[in-house]
């Protein structure tokens, strides 16, 4: 299961400007749609930027490293500044998700126009553009994953906050009356490798390639 191998090191060296980014902009978009709905609790704790340090938490990096996934610092949210509590909660949870999906097309165009004029650039090395064109790549699938994965609606996923909206109150409570069982459940299976979101990932990113292939030719 794990891997620490000389390859596999490097390869999450050149993830680690993807992985502080994703999850930074995962966070600040909580935190910013949260203090737009009126609650300050997150700019008061300084959640309101782009800044790693203040999100990230180290064992959800070292964990990535490890198990392929991870997390950082919840932004905490004040229900009682809401004027209607569980819509705007789930504003806040899906922000962050629509943040790394807007992020991941983004890089993609970016990834995508290395692809295709990186190859002039003479004054830099094979070796330079290999790194610049697969950190582009792990940027694009991270942010895919970052987002697929938190609209899973388990907690204490995004996802589970989104449902919150739409449970009636009896489903309500026995939803989060055996929250911390779902939490545990999910975190063995994913440590396990029994549920992994990779095969949607991988699909989304070559719909991606397919769709930039098709409008390239268009202009050939």
């Amino acid at each position: 299961m794990f891997d620490f191998s000389r390859e596999t090191i490097i390869g999450f060296l050149y993830a680690l400007p993807g992985i502080l980014f994703a999850l930074s902009i995962h966070e600040f978009s909580h935190a910013y749609v949260a203090n737009k709905l009126g609650d300050p609790t997150a700019k008061l704790m300084g959640r309101l930027t782009m800044n790693p340090i203040k999100h990230i938490d180290p064992l959800g990096i070292i964990a990535m490293f490890l198990v392929r996934f991870g997390w950082a610092k919840p932004v905490q949210v004040n229900s009682r500044y809401l004027k209607k509590p569980r819509r705007d909660m789930a504003f806040i949870a899906i922000a962050g998700p629509v943040s790394n999906l807007i992020s991941a097309i983004v890089g993609f165009i970016l990834f995508w126009l290395a692809v295709l004029f990186i190859h002039r650039a003479t004054f830099l090395s094979l070796e330079i553009k290999e790194g610049i064109i697969y950190i582009l790549e792990n940027f694009v699938y991270l942010n895919i994953a970052l987002a697929i994965f938190n609209l899973i609606p388990i907690p204490p996923l995004d996802g589970s906050r989104i449902l919150d909206s739409f449970l009636p109150p009896k489903a309500l409570l026995l939803y989060h009356k055996y929250e911390d069982i779902i939490r545990i459940v999910l975190l063995v299976l994913l440590i396990c490798e029994i549920i992994t979101i990779a095969p949607i990932v991988d699909w989304i990113f070559l719909k991606m390639l397919d769709v930039a292939t098709s409008i390239t030719l268009l202009f050939l």
